[in-house]
């Protein structure tokens, strides 16, 4: 049986790692202004529900399915003015976390370019 990127990965505690520093280096790069913006205070439920999306969309358990329904990310995000400056301080941010915890690979690499156009499919402001 073919092992899951969640698994190939290490699982819950790499995830974990990944979106803990994702949000540090999102509370702390001058260039994640734009995107951090766009956050409340308190970073700590957008991270709990970026786990909970990540361990599914990787191949891990549906926690975010399981508690929220399909993801319907770029309706969920509208609320929110996601512009050139928030996806590129996004990227920044998960790529840094990305390249910190995940150890190199093809599927790796395979992985991060998916997340990349996501992030630039969540764009909603004219211009992007």
């Amino acid at each position: 049986m073919e092992q899951t990127p969640y698994e190939l990965f290490g699982g819950e505690p790499t995830v974990r790692a990944l979106c803990a520093r994702f949000y540090e280096l999102m509370d702390t790069l001058p260039e994640a202004h734009a995107v951090r913006a766009v956050h409340p205070p308190s970073l700590a439920n957008a991270e709990a529900k970026l786990y909970d999306y990540l361990t599914g969309w990787l191949g891990g358990p549906p926690l975010y399915t399981d508690k929220y329904g399909h993801p319907r990310l770029r309706m969920r995000h509208f609320v929110a003015p996601i512009g050139r400056a928030e996806i590129e301080g996004w990227l920044l941010c998960f790529g840094q976390a990305w390249g910190e915890v995940i150890a190199p690979s093809p599927l790796a690499d395979a992985i991060m370019a998916k997340v990349e156009a996501l992030a630039w499919h969540m764009g909603n402001q004219p211009a992007v």
